[in-house]
């Protein structure tokens, strides 16, 4: 196998750990990781280089002999990344987009980062949509975001990393009046021949109006023309009442004057999240906001999919990885 071009200072450090502690638990616990999250780390620094690292039993991980002889060189790398880090890379703040101030999943996800490293600056950014927060990022304007990745072009995703963090179930937003606003859930098969609101039309959020497109397919189901750019949420607010088209969200959406949320079922539609970041991005505050979306993703079980769940299959293969 040949010689990896890169290799990501997370997956040594996680690596390095493992060996000092010769225990995957413990190690998770020093690096607040999910230990989940460490395993696949492991896992794929291991195959990245082509090498077994650990010999894993019931009852004690030890080094194999390539093992042995990584570590040395690894601790030299996370010295000097350290070095590095403490010359340049605390001063600045880092720029986490969250979509918008409603939506939780970023921002519980951010929240615990501050927690975890309360010494260090993340500073939230509402970009509205993920594809428009990409190129930002990849500009060098913001330094994370959160949304599908699956649903970005390649040209966005070559540039970038991603880790998954979550499957968030999805809903309708629904004027009060509306017939389907009285069941406490809405089956997809209710949804036929109702225009739905996704999206379609703003070029921040093409990777979502994607997902409904994928959604909809095969169900009868229509999605909205394109509408006006709602920028805020007294502007939404007044477009819906204006249009009173149900409107395609996630169960966690917050409450809208004379709207109802109700989630969607049978199948449970899934919105698939990611942490997405500019690839070679050193800064410490990334470690922290990827040990906290690992740290929820385990404690609140986002990253199981229900069963019967629905997921396109593009989007399953990005969240296995």
């Amino acid at each position: 196998m040949p010689a990896p071009s890169h290799l990501d200072p997370r997956l040594l450090r996680g690596f390095v750990a493992v060996a000092e502690e010769l225990h995957f638990t413990r190690a998770a616990n020093r690096l607040y990781l999910a230990q989940q999250a460490l395993s696949r780390d492991v896992r794929r620094l291991e195959r990245e280089l082509g090498a077994e690292l650990f010999v894993r039993s019931t009852r004690q991980v030890t080094l194999t002999a390539d093992g042995e002889r990584l570590l040395p060189y690894a601790r030299r790398v996370l010295q000097a990344q350290d070095d590095l880090l403490a010359a340049f890379g605390q001063a600045r703040p880092l720029l986490v987009d969250l979509n918008s101030p409603g939506l939780a999943t970023g921002r519980r996800v951010l929240h615990r980062a501050r927690a975890l490293a309360p010494e260090l600056e993340l500073m939230a950014r509402y970009e509205s949509g993920l594809t428009w927060a990409a190129s930002e990022v990849l500009a060098g304007r913001l330094d994370a975001s959160f949304g599908r990745y699956a649903g970005l072009a390649p040209a966005l995703r070559a540039g970038l990393e991603q880790q998954p963090v979550r499957y968030e179930p999805m809903a309708l937003v629904l004027p009060e009046e509306h017939p389907l606003a009285a069941l406490p859930e809405v089956p997809l098969a209710a949804l036929a021949g109702e225009t739905v609101y996704a999206g379609a039309g703003n070029p921040r959020t093409p990777e979502w109006t994607d997902l409904a497109r994928l959604l909809f397919e095969g169900r009868g189901i229509v999605t909205a023309p394109p509408a006006p750019l709602a920028v805020g949420e007294e502007e939404f607010e007044r477009l819906m009442a204006k249009t009173r088209h149900p409107v395609l969200a996630v169960t966690e959406f917050p409450a809208m004057p004379a709207t109802v949320v109700r989630p969607l079922v049978d199948p449970v539609p899934l919105s698939p999240v990611s942490l997405v970041w500019r690839k070679g991005l050193v800064h410490p505050a990334l470690e922290a906001l990827r040990r906290a979306a690992g740290l929820l993703a385990e404690a609140e079980g986002w990253l199981r999919r229900p069963a019967g769940g629905w997921i396109p299959a593009g989007d399953q293969k990005v969240m296995a990885s």
